[in-house]
C-alpha cells in the first residue's frame, strides 16, 4: 500500500514554489522601518504573482489568508483565489500605501513589502532590494526607490 502525500500540508511543510520569486526579508528580529523587506514581481499580474511569493512567506507567516495591495498598481486581480490548498482574498485600497502589498496570516501576524516595478533596472531593484532587508533599514518606501545602484557602491 502506497501512502498518499499532500504536498500542502505535509507536517510543517509548505508547498514549493514554481518560480522562486525575487524576494529579500529582514531577518526576523523586532521591527524596525517601514517595510519587512522587498518583492521584485515579474509582472504587473498579482493572481499569477501570488502564489509562489505567498509559498515562500507562509514560511514565517504561516497560512495566509489576506493580501492588501493598492489599487490601481496592478492587473484588476480577482476577489480570491486559491493556492497552496486554501483561499487567500485580495483586497484593494486607495489609501493602502504605493507601492506596497501586506501578507496577514491566520495568527495575525504580517509582512509588510516594498514592491519594486517589474520594469525596474536589475541593479537597481538589487540595491533597493538588499537596503529594505537590511536588519536597521528605516526608510521610507519613496526613501528606498530613490536608491540608485551606484549609491549602494558608493564606500561610507
Amino acid at each position: 500500500m502506497t501512502l498518499k502525500k499532500d504536498p500542502v500540508d505535509v507536517g510543517r511543510r509548505h508547498t514549493p514554489p514554481v518560480q522562486t520569486p525575487r524576494l529579500r526579508l529582514k531577518p526576523k528580529a523586532p521591527h524596525s522601518g517601514y517595510v519587512d523587506g522587498a518583492w521584485w514581481p515579474h509582472s504587473a499580474d498579482l493572481a499569477a504573482e501570488l502564489p509562489d511569493l505567498l509559498s515562500v512567506l507562509s514560511v514565517r507567516l504561516g497560512p495566509i489568508g489576506r493580501v492588501i495591495y493598492k489599487m490601481n498598481e496592478w492587473a484588476k486581480p480577482p476577489a480570491k483565489f486559491a493556492t497552496g490548498g486554501r483561499t487567500v482574498r485580495l483586497d484593494g485600497y486607495r489609501l493602502q500605501p504605493a507601492n506596497t502589498v501586506e501578507a496577514l496570516g491566520f495568527n495575525h501576524n504580517k509582512i509588510v513589502l516594498l514592491v519594486v516595478s517589474p520594469r525596474a533596472d536589475p541593479d537597481q531593484a538589487h540595491a533597493i532590494m538588499m537596503t529594505a532587508a537590511g536588519p536597521d533599514n528605516a526608510l521610507t518606501v519613496d526613501g528606498l526607490l530613490k536608491i540608485s545602484a551606484e549609491e549602494q557602491e558608493t564606500p561610507v
